[in-house]
């Protein structure tokens, strides 16, 4: 019979593994997020929304973020969207837009471009942020982690990511809702060096089988670190955002 300090050993032997796991996984996806983007930086990116017909229509955006947790978004093309910017402050989104002349409360799956991207991946934060890591395994060449959100305002309930070994870059991601439903799966591509140290995918593509014949693209240019005033993520300073470039 098993006497209980020797059953109490057997138990932590069992705990032990998994607790090691958990903590490597968490730091293998805060070392993900640092490689995609440093912690308080600038950018520009085009994104490209096609049709199943060839169809395409384009946004072309400004986007600083500080810390884990702040981004700004401000559109500068096409002409009928120059003006528009948004601010996003952990779960919380706002939407500028130069007409109405005050800020609006938008949400992470509702889309301000359309298209298959959402307004969590376009203004995304940290996956760390907003991500407890499941199950983290190595596999040959690579990492496989599962996330699980960790508020019920996030936009997937949980993501698959495949991670690639020597970058430590993500190379797909798989967005399910708590049904276990797939609603989309993020590839990253070419990955490109920006400079500074600063070496990630260039583009990001998604597919979705609930929007078959459908894609949409994000490619990164001009990715540079940068810091910025806390007043700058405020909704009184949204309508000033150009001033940022």
């Amino acid at each position: 019979m098993m006497t209980r300090d020797r059953f109490a050993a057997f138990l932590l032997g069992l705990l032990l593994p998994l607790a090691a796991s958990a903590i490597d996984g968490e730091e293998l996806l805060r070392k993900v997020d640092r490689n995609l983007n440093p912690e308080s930086y600038e950018m520009y990116r085009k994104l490209i929304n096609i049709e199943p017909d060839g169809r395409r229509k384009e946004f072309v955006l400004y986007s600083v973020k500080k810390g884990r947790d702040k981004m700004i978004a401000l559109f500068l093309d096409p002409p009928s969207e120059k003006g528009r910017a948004t601010l996003r402050i952990g779960d919380n989104m706002w939407l500028f837009i130069p007409e109405v002349g005050k800020p609006i409360r938008i949400t992470s799956l509702q889309s301000v471009v359309g298209g298959i991207f959402n307004n969590a991946d376009i203004f995304n934060l940290d996956y760390s942020a907003e991500y407890a890591v499941e199950k983290y395994e190595q596999r040959p060449g690579g990492h496989y982690l599962e996330l699980k959100a960790r508020t019920g305002a996030v936009a997937y309930d949980r993501l698959k990511m495949k991670v690639d070994g020597p970058t430590l870059l993500p190379t797909e991601i798989e967005a399910y809702a708590a049904s276990g439903l797939l609603i989309k799966t993020l590839h990253f591509k070419d990955i490109k060096d920006f400079g500074k140290g600063i070496r990630r995918p260039s583009v990001l593509e998604t597919d979705s089988p609930l929007y078959k014949g459908y894609k949409s693209i994000l490619i990164y240019a001009n990715i540079g670190r940068r810091d910025l005033p806390d007043e700058a993520f405020t909704l009184e300073y949204l309508p000033r955002a150009r001033e940022l470039r």
